[in-house]
């Protein structure tokens, strides 16, 4: 007999009883396992289901590792928006005392500037008004908002006067 698959010389005659068992008991095996082949090729629904079990652990396999992608995407965006409204409050921080800073600044120029003016005022004040109305003056000068609500119930007063006489 010959085999032409494996490649070893062909077998001839078996010197004696024991060998010739021992081919019988190869060419048995050789036999099993060629139909056994045989038979794996033939059954077709026996090798859809292994090849569906495989694409069965496969998928699920890259389903773990599709959530697992997507659970670290998720805490990467996580962190990165952490960081990113940390930026954002820090900044607005920055700029508030900024802010804060420069009002500060424009407050105290205003205050600076309006301290001379009244200085200035009260200096003309002295010179060239008369003595009785002076000290009215004076108090209109360092009291300004008092005065001007004097000075706005006067004008209503001479306005009515004069646009409603008595006859």
């Amino acid at each position: 007999m010959t085999d032409r698959t494996s490649g070893e010389p062909p077998v001839t005659g078996a010197k004696g009883p024991d060998e010739l068992r021992q081919q019988i008991e190869r060419t048995r095996s050789e036999l099993g396992d060629t139909v056994e082949e045989l038979a794996g090729k033939m059954d077709v629904k026996g090798r859809a289901r292994a090849r569906a079990a495989d694409l069965r652990d496969k998928a699920g396999a890259m389903t773990v590792q599709l959530r697992s992608s997507a659970a670290q995407a998720g805490h990467t965006v996580h962190d990165r928006a952490t960081q990113a409204g940390h930026k954002v409050q820090d900044k607005a921080v920055k700029t508030g005392h900024k802010v804060q800073d420069r009002t500060l600044q424009a407050g105290h120029v205003t205050q600076h500037r309006t301290s001379q003016t009244s200085a200035a005022l009260e200096r003309r004040a002295e010179h060239s008004v008369p003595r009785p109305a002076r000290p009215l003056v004076l108090a209109a000068i360092r009291h300004p908002r008092p005065a001007l609500i004097v000075g706005a119930a006067l004008a209503a007063v001479v306005v009515v006067s004069w646009r409603y006489p008595k006859k």
